[in-house]
């Protein structure tokens, strides 16, 4: 039976405005650990945190990793806080150029989706890895919520597989109904590449034109199960999921967690 859960969240409240995906981000790792579960939560630190309210704090020994994203160093900060209400203790994924001077989450004041979203969802992607190879703890399952963790999944079985026993590891992509991101920068595709694999080979099947679309399909792809946490996920991405033969759980409308911890087990 699985014991430790890897929750990757694009959002979670109370540190982003509540939406769906955010609500979740906070209900399912609070329920898994009342379950019994051993968990520990990712998501980035988003530049409308408020670090002095959330009372976020630096780690220091687990800061201070410089990861290559688009042939060039980008320093790692790892920060964290407890959720008041739960004790559920977050990891945020931080950098200055990513994340700390953006002041919002994927679209600048005005509105305009970064360019950079993929390229910023590959160094949260290998972040959240990093710092799971530096805590020593390698999970059972780990499950990604929302298009920001769409590559986890990808480095889990291209990247990292041979690493720390992460060739065990099941992956699960919950996939929501939420705005599209869409045409992002034209090397993106590129920047999901790493060291030492060849990465393009396996992104061949992809569109060069990357959007939150195409992420979600990489996302499947490498994954074990699906989960629809919404009747409305986009035709374009339910439909591939079922062309691609990857298990999936429909839509939850009660007692989620339990079912989502069975679905755990069926992997």
């Amino acid at each position: 039976m699985a014991k430790k859960v890897l929750f990757v969240n694009q959002e979670i409240v109370p540190y982003v405005p509540e939406t769906e995906m955010s609500r979740m981000g906070k209900l399912l790792p609070e329920k898994t650990q009342t379950d019994g579960f051993e968990i520990r939560t990712f998501m980035p630190k988003w530049g409308n945190i408020n670090e002095r309210r959330g009372q976020l704090h630096e780690v220091i020994r687990l800061s201070g990793m410089n990861l290559i994203i688009n042939d060039a160093d980008h320093p790692l900060i790892i920060k964290v806080a407890s959720i008041p209400t739960s004790r559920i203790q977050v990891y945020f994924i931080d950098n200055d150029d990513y994340f700390m001077k953006r002041a919002a989450m994927t679209t600048d004041d005005a509105g305009n989706e970064y360019a950079d979203n993929g390229e910023r969802a590959a160094f949260f992607a290998h972040g959240v890895i990093a710092t799971i190879k530096k805590l020593r703890w390698t999970p059972d399952v780990i499950h990604c919520q929302g298009w920001m963790s769409a590559l986890v999944p990808f480095y889990v079985k291209k990247a990292y597989n041979e690493e720390l026993g992460l060739d065990g590891i099941k992956v699960v992509t919950s996939l929501f109904d939420q705005p599209q991101q869409e045409v992002m920068a034209e090397n993106t595709k590129r920047c999901f590449a790493f060291n030492d694999t060849d990465a393009m080979a396996a992104l061949e099947k992809y569109n060069d034109t990357m959007t939150s679309i195409e992420m979600a399909k990489i996302a499947i792809d490498y994954s074990d199960g699906v989960i629809m946490t919404s009747a409305n996920v986009s035709n374009d991405i339910t439909k591939y999921a079922e062309e691609a033969g990857v298990k999936i759980l429909d839509c939850q409308d009660k007692n989620f967690a339990k079912a989502y911890v069975d679905f755990y087990e069926t992997l």
